[in-house]
Order: structure tokens, then sequence, then C-alpha cells
């Protein structure tokens, strides 16, 4: 977890002052020891919800007992054996809960009165994930860091030309199966880095085909086309290469599958959204 200098200096304080300690010399001496220990530990950048797995290397350190410092990588069993407590788990926890349940086992055990205490994940081997459908390279992969949906289509390939601009997040959680819609296109453009969800180990990344639509009748090229988003009826026109001469525009035709399943025709305007699976059907001209 990223520890802020304001958050670290607040700690340096409020242990001061309930220790008494409130001369200028103890103050700055405080303040020094804090940059000291800010710059000399590897900071962990990734967000707060990562879950660190087997094989992540961690950087464990208890402010004012630098005996204490510990260097550990997590076991097949999940757990690190950390100086007078023993065994902790840390498979499946984020780096926040690992602190917590080492400070306070550490005070729990009449060790250390009200520990300080930071994991640092400092090398990651524990995370897996893997990225299916439409890509260049699907399989598993192993990721060495705390990675994003662009990180992990990046080590698969990237999307092959037919693949959808959404792809499916699918991830266990408390036994429940969870399924995530993302926009690729969105990722990519201004405020996108919102929607670039963190993967976590065991995720499956799934790009789909793109869908299509169907053209035929009096158009240039009729057969089938890659649905575009927010295409409407007159850009999937173009893609068919226009209307031939004997074609006319009006009283343009969809058949639509219904909720049950039924094809369906619709006469629809030039402007309307087209959807998958469509056949657009453009008649002839009476005159």
């Amino acid at each position: 977890m990223e520890i802020g200098f304001e958050n670290a200096l607040a700690v340096v304080l409020l242990r001061r002052i309930g220790n008494g300690e409130s001369t200028m010399k103890k103050f700055w001496r405080s303040v020094l020891v804090t940059c000291v220990c800010l710059l000399a530990s590897p900071v962990w950048s990734a967000d707060s919800d990562y879950r660190m797995g087997t094989g992540d290397v961690l950087r464990i350190t208890v402010y004012g007992q630098p005996d204490l410092t510990t260097e550990a990588r997590v076991s097949e069993s999940g757990s690190i054996t950390f100086p007078l407590i023993g065994e902790v788990k840390m498979s499946g926890v984020t780096p926040a809960q690992g602190q917590a349940e080492i400070a306070q086992r550490l005070a729990k055990g009449g060790f250390i009165l009200d520990p300080f205490v930071t994991v640092n994940v400092v090398q990651y081997r524990g995370q897996q994930i893997s990225v299916l459908g439409r890509v260049n390279r699907p399989g598993k992969y192993n990721l060495e860091r705390a990675s994003r949906v662009t990180d992990v289509l990046a080590l698969a390939g990237g999307v092959v030309p037919d693949g959808a601009d959404v792809a499916t997040l699918i991830r266990e959680r408390d036994g429940k199966t969870e399924y995530r819609e993302i926009d690729l296109v969105a990722l990519f453009r201004e405020g996108g880095e919102a929607a670039n969800e963190r993967v976590q180990d065991g995720d499956i990344l799934n790009v789909a085909r793109q869908p299509v639509f169907y053209i035929y009748g009096e158009v240039q090229r009729p057969g089938a086309f890659r649905l575009e988003q927010n295409m409407s009826v007159v850009q999937a026109l173009s893609l068919g290469g226009g209307v031939t001469p004997r074609g006319t525009q009006r009283g343009i035709r969809i058949l639509r599958r219904d909720a049950g399943g039924a094809m369906k025709e619709i006469q629809v305007r030039l402007d309307d959204p087209v959807k998958k699976d469509d056949v657009i059907y453009v008649k002839e001209s009476l005159f």
C-alpha cells in the first residue's frame, strides 16, 4: 500500500504526543527518521485492493524495529514466516490487511506496543490470468506486477481484426461468478483510465468475435459486415457500397430477431440504429 508522507508524519506526531515527547528536538528527529524510512523502502504503487498470491516477494518493516525487517516469498501454502509471531497467511489478502494482521499479533503477543507495520510487494509472481477469444496469443499469463486490462491485452498481442469492441471479465469472488463488460474502445479515450479494470489472480478475460449485420438486395456489395458501435442504417449502406442505380433508399426493411428468437420485419429510417445480426434489405425502385 502506498504510504503518503503526510500519513506517515501524522502517525509519528500522534505517537510522540501520546508518549509525552513535545520538544522540538525530538519532533524533528522523528520527521527525519520518517523521511529516511520512506526513501529507503520500496513503495507498492498499485491500487490498495491488490490481493497477494503464492510466489509474491514481500518486504515487511516495523517502524523503530530494524531487526524485524523481513523479506519473504509467499509459500505454496499461502503464508510467510515472520519473527516473533511465526506463520502469517498472506495469500488472498491485500497488503493493508497483511499489515493489520501482523500488527495485531505483535501487539497481542506483548512484543511491541502499538506497532506500525508496512507490507510492500517487491516482486509479483502469484497472479495468473487467462486471455481467451479473439486475441493474437490466447493463453494463461503470469503477471509479475499489478496489472490492468490493457496490460494483459498487450501480453496477448492485442485484439485481432474481427475481435469485438467489448471484452468480458469473468471473476470468482466469494464463491460466486461475476461477469463484467469492458468497453475496449472507451479505454483509449480521455477518462478511460477509470474503466481500465484491475485484473486479479484467476480472472478470465474473453474477447468475443465482433457482432455482424447482413445486407442484401439492391446494394453494390451485399454480404456480412462488422457492426461498429452506434452504427446507423445509412452507415451500413455505405459499407455495402451504397444503393445500386436500380435500388431506392425508400422503404428499407430490417429482419430482426425479437426476445423470443422469432424473425420480424420492420421498416426503418436512415438514422435508425443497426443491431447485432440484423438483415437489411434494400428493395428495387419501382420507377
